[in-house]
């Protein structure tokens, strides 16, 4: 039964202000909301880039971008009292009847409930292990032991009886945009293979040399198209890896819309990346993944959500030191090797087991 202070909200604010992947495994809790109060407005509020999926979210009714200063402690905002002024007036404009407050483990949502106390919104949801005084009407704790974010997102609506509707991550990708990334892989050999070696946290990236020998295992091995993705920022790396390369690769870093690189991780066949955005938009579009995860933070919480995927790390004795740059030798990836990397895809690429049912006697199959 969902909480009756909340049955009568008709515009709601969702606040999710860090990354493009932490937006993504919010989706089935926006989902939830918007399907337990059907006449409500969602609005969320993002982070410049997470707002790129907000922006292919049929359940969201408006973006507000904000780049809050609590939230990047290695891309520091210079102090600008008038920046975060002007969002509390954005938010009061809105004129919305509830704030639900969505962080990661080891975020404070206390930040973000004190831009929705100011901007008076009346009620407030969040997870807090801090007192939160007047800034929660609600203040939720989440249970102690591991769950993915995604179950994380679920329970924290469930604090005011918002149940579960579909648990699939949303992302629809515009029809024009899918028919764009179709044309990019119509004539390239199957299996398409879409590599995203970038990462916005060096600690959970990959290294290049290895990627590099990676491609070329897979295209050797398995045939295979690889396909080169990457942002402008990362063009130069991309490029490296496909100079280092004895076989020749398809480099679309910098090159694709948002749209189109999403409507391409759904034409691949199989996507391999880090621990990062990519890794959830291949989820999202159902597209198997190979995950090469940097034990900075627990695979169980973090690793892509029902869809087949692969998981690579090697166990070191520093897991889950939630660094942004490894101290050490980057042992949990770089012991992964190349012909692992291979091995999984070729799982994950195998044909499904036939369901034809085998008759009673027949030891053929």
């Amino acid at each position: 039964m969902i909480d009756e202070r909340w049955q009568a909200v008709r515009r709601i604010l969702a606040i999710r202000l860090d990354n493009l992947g932490d937006v993504l495994v919010t989706t089935p809790a926006l989902h939830a909301i918007k399907s337990a109060l059907p006449d409500a407005s969602l609005t969320l509020l993002a982070s410049p880039v997470g707002a790129q999926v907000a922006r292919l979210n049929p359940d969201i009714d408006d973006v507000i971008v904000y780049e809050a200063p609590w939230m990047d402690p290695w891309h520091l905002l210079p102090q600008d009292p008038e920046r975060e002024q002007a969002m509390i007036a954005r938010v009061r404009e809105g004129r919305f009847d509830g704030a639900i407050i969505f962080t990661s483990f080891r975020q404070s949502s206390l930040p973000a409930a004190y831009l929705c106390y100011l901007a008076g919104i009346p009620l407030r949801l969040a997870a807090s292990i801090d007192g939160p005084g007047s800034l929660l009407t609600t203040r939720h704790k989440h249970p102690d032991h591991m769950m993915h974010e995604v179950e994380r997102g679920l329970d924290l609506v469930g604090a005011i009886g918002i149940a579960p509707a579909e648990t699939e991550l949303v992302l629809d990708v515009p029809g024009g945009a899918q028919v764009e990334a179709e044309h990019i892989v119509r004539h390239l050999p199957h299996p398409v293979i879409a590599l995203h070696p970038g990462c916005s946290m060096p600690a959970r990236t990959y290294p290049w040399e290895q990627y590099a020998e990676a491609a070329d295992r897979l295209i050797e091995r398995l045939g295979a198209s690889v396909i080169l993705t990457g942002t402008k920022e990362e063009r130069e790396l991309t490029e490296r890896i496909a100079q280092r390369m004895h076989f020749p690769v398809l480099n679309v870093a910098g090159e694709l819309s948002f749209p189109v690189f999403c409507g391409l991780l759904k034409a691949a066949d199989l996507t391999v990346t880090n621990n990062t955005g990519p890794m959830h938009i291949a989820a999202a579009v159902r597209t198997p993944v190979v995950a090469l995860f940097a034990l900075t933070n627990p695979p169980e919480q973090w690793g892509p959500w029902q869809v087949p995927h692969r998981q690579l790390f090697h166990e070191v004795p520093c897991r889950l030191c939630y660094a942004r740059i490894c101290p050490y030798g980057h042992e949990c990836l770089r012991l992964v090797t190349a012909e692992m990397i291979v091995d999984a895809a070729e799982e994950l690429l195998a044909p499904a087991p036939s369901s034809v049912p085998v008759a009673l006697g027949d030891r053929s199959a």
